[in-house]
């Protein structure tokens, strides 16, 4: 079986951490792969926040996932602590590429996963894709400098 092999950018310009709870534990007694998705949409959340923005508006549109990937690195356990880098790069004129990578702060920075997002501009209003806004890709390259 050939594996996905995901090439993260050199840096990122937003952490955050989450702890693992109880209730993100699967039959395995690990991080269950659902939530780590759901990690990475807090993550992205608290990166738009800091920039200004809300998924429901990014200077004048909202975002939709339009796919997702996770390579999975090691297990996480209850109490861990997850620190989550993120990225927004890759612009085309509807949509961008977010990347992620979680690490295992009480772990030594292990590296847990890697992961990217495809995002959609999208008008929900007139219920189809618009353009990335301008002033979005100016303030994520503001960060960049």
């Amino acid at each position: 079986m050939s594996r996905i092999k995901l090439e993260l950018p050199a840096s990122f310009l937003f952490n955050t951490s989450i702890t693992v709870r109880v209730s993100d534990l699967n039959y395995g007694n690990h991080l269950s792969n659902d939530v780590y998705l759901a990690f990475i949409h807090e993550a992205r959340l608290q990166y738009f926040l800091s920039l200004g923005f809300t998924e429901k508006d990014i200077g004048g549109c909202a975002v939709i996932m339009g796919d997702s990937v996770i390579v999975y690195k090691a297990e996480c356990f209850y109490g861990d602590i997850i620190n989550i880098e993120v990225v927004a790069s890759n612009f085309s004129a509807r949509s961008f590429d977010m990347f992620y990578k979680l690490t295992k702060v009480n772990n030594c920075n292990l590296l847990v996963a890697e992961a990217k997002t495809g995002m959609v501009c999208f008008n929900y209003k007139e219920k189809k894709t618009c353009n990335v806004p301008d002033f979005f890709i100016k303030k994520v390259n503001q960060e960049i400098l």
